[in-house]
């Protein structure tokens, strides 16, 4: 009878335990949520910026962090991977392309964004 009671509580404990360990790899839990975004559908970006965005992109691709396609685009996914890039450099997490965080990944600006980076961040 003892080891019947052993066999259900040992049971209970499994269930009640299981649905916490396949939570564990949720995007809110995840080192890289940015993961959980869908890579984007559009077609690859012509803007001024596109070659630098597409630098950046490239850089944080090299670095582990997922910024979806090398398309020039600077879309969610491409700003999730950078301010998850900027939290794991203790970088102050904006998401946005500033000096320190291109100091960071190690890309230099071009002479169009040089000029509009006073304006912000390329969108």
């Amino acid at each position: 009878m003892a080891a019947l009671a052993y066999l259900r509580s040992t049971l209970i404990a499994g269930l009640l335990v299981a649905p916490l360990l396949t939570s564990a790899a949720s995007p809110f839990t995840s080192l890289h949520p940015e993961e959980a975004i869908p890579d984007p559908v559009e077609q690859a970006s012509t803007g001024p910026y596109s070659d630098f965005i597409s630098r950046v992109q490239q850089k944080l691709r090299e670095l582990g962090f997922d910024a979806g396609p090398v398309n020039g685009d600077f879309g969610a996914k491409t700003q999730a991977a950078l301010a998850q890039f900027q939290l794991s450099r203790t970088v102050p997490a904006g998401g946005q392309l500033d000096d320190q965080t291109l100091a960071e990944l190690g890309v230099a600006r071009d002479d169009a964004a040089a000029g509009a980076s006073a304006a912000g961040s390329p969108r």
